[in-house]
């Protein structure tokens, strides 16, 4: 019993490091975000808000953007922390979210796509956007 505890806790705190910096390869994020090209871009508003500028930034807070009232609603400011969790489960960390995608689910993807969403932001492309 004591073993399977202690490789739970083992489990759950690589989880924690490779979600917020351990081993984070935002190439591979880079990779990762093609999935959410379909309704995110970094410099530009689609179907959901743009990326860049999101470090720091409240939810719901785009000028211009046509957020749910719960996103608006959220609380949420934008870190890796915060996002890795919204990332995770969107639809249960932002109940009534518009976000319809059911979440990255594992935890070194998810900790790659934040790295490169940092990254990302402070690109030409980012700076151009603001």
């Amino acid at each position: 019993m004591k073993a399977a505890r202690a490789l739970a806790l083992v489990a759950l705190a690589s989880a924690a490091a490779i979600a917020h910096g351990a081993g984070r390869d935002p190439r591979r994020g880079e990779e990762i975000y093609s999935r959410c090209l379909a309704c995110h871009a970094l410099a530009y508003d689609r179907t959901g808000p743009r990326h860049c500028g999101l470090f720091g930034r409240r939810a719901g807070s785009v000028a211009g953007f046509a957020y749910s009232d719960a996103m608006k609603r959220s609380n949420i400011a934008w870190n890796a922390k915060t996002l890795d969790r919204f990332i995770a489960d969107p639809l249960k960390t932002v109940p009534g979210t518009t976000m319809g995608y059911a979440g990255v689910k594992d935890a070194r993807e998810r900790g790659d796509l934040i790295a490169y969403l940092e990254s990302a932001g402070k690109s030409e492309e980012c700076r151009k956007a603001r």
